[in-house]
């Protein structure tokens, strides 16, 4: 009872001062955006070319009999090409619209 009239009573006020404001994009968010995508070209171009790296080491270090180091860092360049063309999906899960 007593919660309702306190409800009542300031629940009018209260809720006409809460209003839900609209986002807004800042001022240089184009150009921000236009650096994003360009870093994305920029990662996306040198896991490709890590991995045409590594693929060639691998081929020859399979000719010349010598240790196997290349699976490793086709490895990396695959895990890191995977979480570089995720993290707008995983920032998206994270901060949510």
């Amino acid at each position: 009872m007593i919660l309702t009239a306190a409800h009542d009573l300031l629940g009018q006020d209260v809720l006409a001062q809460i209003f839900n404001p609209t986002p807004e994009t800042p001022p240089v968010a184009d150009k921000l955006l236009k650096l994003v995508r360009y870093f994305t070209w920029f990662v996306l171009l040198s896991g490709l070319l890590a991995i045409i790296y590594a693929g060639g080491r691998f081929a020859w270090e399979k000719w010349s009999g010598g240790a196997l180091t290349a699976p490793k860092q086709i490895a990396g360049a695959l895990v890191g090409g995977v979480i570089a063309t995720s993290a707008g999906t995983i920032m998206n899960a994270v901060i949510g619209t």
